[in-house]
């Protein structure tokens, strides 16, 4: 069974799990091989900004949190806030030889050209402390669409 979540979007910001009811006892930083880091899923409340996603990229590689959780069901509190598996399916990865759950938004709900807002993106900066340094100034430069 999964226990481990990886989180690459909002979710790097531990304190948003918890306030999500997510139940986790140990957190790290974590780097996915082979994908990279994209905001091309439209936001539900404001379909001209992006959330993020990952996309297929065997140069690159997407850097996260990777939550251990504490039963093998806790992923399924995650499945509502991603709209799984309407918005996002639900998937493995292995990270660091750890299986983990993450989330992959469908392609009905993928548009290019979106950027994320200012205050979504603070979301990801949150989760600095399990970033390398390059990773987080990468995330510093995306350019967003202030105000939301």
């Amino acid at each position: 069974m999964v226990s481990f979540y990886f989180a690459y979007g909002s979710n790097m910001n531990p304190a948003r799990m918890s306030e999500r009811g997510m139940q986790f006892d140990a957190v790290q930083g974590g780097r996915l091989e082979g994908f990279r880091l994209v905001f091309d899923k439209a936001s539900k409340a404001h379909p001209d900004i992006g959330h993020a996603n990952l996309t297929y990229d065997p140069a690159a590689a997407a850097e996260g949190v990777v939550y251990r959780l504490t039963s093998a069901s806790e992923i399924t509190r995650m499945d509502p806030y991603e709209n799984a598996p309407v918005n996002y399916s639900r998937e493995v990865v292995t990270v660091a030889g750890v299986h983990c759950w993450t989330y992959f938004a469908n392609p009905a709900v993928r548009f290019a050209g979106l950027k994320p807002s200012r205050s979504y993106l603070n979301h990801l900066l949150a989760g600095r402390e399990y970033l390398t340094p390059e990773y987080y100034r990468m995330l510093c430069a995306v350019e967003c669409v202030e105000g939301r």
